[in-house]
């Protein structure tokens, strides 16, 4: 992967990234554990994947409109929910930098509503499994989609919650914002406190949003009359309600939906593990659905259930844009379709008392977001190469300066640092005050100044640009606070402490 920032500011220079020697990937990179003790994988296509998890089942929806008389057709797009999000976003969004691209955050949400209820003890609020951007390039020769662990710690901004209130920021699971948006259960407000959190923390500007509810969800199974399944080892996770003999059955009804939200009863108990099995839960349904779905009885129902499961924003809202975006998809060619998740390893590796969370591992998330805000393709072996030698935020000795006419800048600072794990060994005043905040560190450092640099920027455009130089402090990265230094949320506030367990 090209690294595309600029040769930095004259007192330093850039660094060349070391990679690991042994060949093995980093922790946390793709969760290909918890998807192998997951059961028999399903031999399906990126295609599949991108057209039907993705954006809504959108290739049966191609498959089926053409033939539907006038009324049905009506009914069916009437059925997808739509929201718009202008004005809930407001102006302080990232620039679009690659004008003919798109991006779509696609999530798999669950209302609650109903029996959906007793999945997650003691949640009431709309709550989201699943998340993902997927960029479509401007040429339409490529396509990318991100997946994003739903425990990744991030910062989630202040947002709307629908009732006239405004949440404040804080720092916690990235899944969160649709739930704190989502709290008085209007979808908009869900949606757009995602779409901002995610905006934030990548500098990717969202041009689609489209919801799948995993309530609706069920109807297109049944209408399927099930799906097959084949877990290696009997599933028993009393928060999914899911009890599961090992062996091939099919599965419809709660039992289906159970199978694509249960997580701690299977593999490592990781997201990433449910993750690789939902994926492949909706390719078997679509590979299913276009074989089975012969009948326009069966068409119907199939295609009634799916519309009604759609929340998507206005413009995307209709059986129409959704068809031309599913043509769009379609004519990528399947070797230029990419899957990734996020690169990321445990929190608990930074902080020891989180078992709950991962962080997005530096500088490889910062570099995979500016490729796809500049529209450029990623090299997924290169990534993962790169990924394979983890930096921890714990491993990285910092000492923070401050930079400005303002006392305890040094100090404040200091204590964001230690809340992300990274370890402080002392503060004080910067012999040259600055409007500018820096990162510099010694040659053998450069790969920690990088990570410092990427936890600290929340990768926005135009933010810190570390450097190397022979004049810095040996064995220390140094963080000198400059006068546009921002405040960032204390962690967590109100919500689930470093250490529980998440729900659902």
């Amino acid at each position: 992967m090209v690294d595309e920032r600029g040769s930095g500011r004259s007192a330093g220079h850039r660094r060349q990234r070391r990679r690991g020697t042994d060949g093995k990937p980093g922790r946390g990179t793709d969760g290909r554990k918890g998807r192998r003790a997951a059961g028999r994988r399903t031999r399906f296509t990126r295609r599949g994947r991108i057209l039907i998890w993705c954006c809504g089942v959108l290739s049966v929806l191609v498959l089926g409109v053409a033939g539907l008389g006038t009324y049905v057709y009506q009914h069916l797009s009437g059925n997808i929910g739509s929201t718009d999000l202008d004005q809930r976003l407001g102006g302080d969004r990232p620039d679009n930098l690659s004008p003919g691209s798109k991006n779509i955050l696609v999530v798999g949400s669950d209302s609650r509503d109903g029996t959906g209820s007793k999945y997650g003890k003691g949640l009431d609020t709309m709550q989201s499994d699943t998340l993902m951007v997927v960029h479509l390039a401007a040429d339409r020769k490529w396509a990318t989609v991100v997946s994003f662990p739903r425990d990744s710690y991030v910062p989630v901004p202040a947002c709307d919650r629908g009732d006239g209130t405004t949440s404040a920021p804080t720092t916690f699971k990235i899944n969160s914002a649709f739930a704190t948006g989502g709290s008085t259960g209007d979808i908009g407000s869900a949606a757009a406190c995602t779409i901002k959190t995610v905006e934030q923390n990548t500098g990717l500007r969202i041009d689609h949003f489209a919801s799948v509810d995993f309530q609706g969800f069920k109807g297109m199974v049944n209408a399927l009359g099930g799906i097959e399944v084949c877990p290696e080892e009997a599933i028993h996770d009393k928060k999914a309600q899911l009890d599961m003999e090992a062996g091939c059955q099919t599965v419809k009804d709660e039992q289906a939906l159970g199978y694509v939200r249960t997580r701690y009863a299977v593999g490592d108990g990781s997201d990433l593990g449910r993750i690789g099995r939902q994926q492949e839960f909706m390719q078997a349904l679509a590979d299913k659905a276009q074989h089975k779905l012969t009948s326009p009885d069966a068409l119907y129902g199939f295609l009634d259930s799916t519309t009604k499961s759609l929340t998507t924003d206005s413009a995307l809202a209709g059986l129409k844009p959704l068809y031309d975006l599913a043509s769009e998809l379609r004519d990528v060619p399947g070797d230029r379709l990419t899957f990734l998740t996020v690169p990321n390893y445990p929190r608990q590796e930074d902080v020891p008392a989180d078992k709950a969370n991962v962080v997005w591992q530096y500088p490889q998330a910062a570099d995979l977001f500016k490729r796809l805000r500049h529209d450029r393709e990623v090299d997924k072996k290169k990534l993962e190469e790169d990924s394979a030698r983890v930096v921890t935020a714990h491993s990285v000795r910092v000492q923070v300066l401050n930079g400005t006419a303002t006392p305890g800048q040094a100090a404040k600072a200091a204590q964001r640092l230690r809340s992300l794990g990274f370890t402080v060994t002392g503060t004080g005043n910067s012999p040259r005050p600055t409007d500018t905040t820096t990162v510099t560190a010694p040659e053998d450092l450069a790969e920690e100044a990088e990570v410092l640099a990427g936890r600290l920027d929340g990768l926005k455009q135009g933010g810190i640009d570390p450097e190397t130089s022979p004049e810095a402090t040996p064995g220390l990265v140094t963080l000198t606070v400059g006068s546009d230094f921002e405040e960032e949320a204390e962690p967590g506030a109100g919500q689930e402490p470093d250490g529980a367990a998440p729900q659902g």
